[in-house]
């Protein structure tokens, strides 16, 4: 319907609407924005571009190594208190019920 037929009149007309909504104290600072923008979508684009084929090169390596995986978890106190520190069981243990008679 309308492709390609955008003409001077038009832009003008665009560019009148745009002045009006958004003030002439805007438009310097959009415009400063729009390019900013601009510049780093362009940069992006580019890093993707140079990225591309050293991530197509092979599947990630895995870094972790046999002794990194099988070292115990510990649980942290606070700073002060060393004595509670303890190993953490991958398994729950159960835990003896205590009653209290009354």
């Amino acid at each position: 319907m309308f492709a390609g037929k955008i003409g001077a009149p038009e832009l003008i007309l665009i560019l009148v609407v745009v002045l009006l909504l958004f003030g002439a104290k805007r438009l310097p600072d959009m415009a400063r924005g729009l390019g900013k923008s601009m510049r780093i979508l362009k940069s992006e684009a580019k890093a993707m571009k140079t990225d591309d084929p050293a991530a197509s090169a092979g599947p990630p390596a895995d870094t972790t190594t046999a002794q990194q995986q099988e070292a115990p978890k510990t649980i942290q106190a606070a700073p002060g208190d060393v004595t509670s520190a303890r190993p953490v069981s991958e398994t729950p243990q159960a835990q003896p019920h205590q009653t209290t008679q009354g």
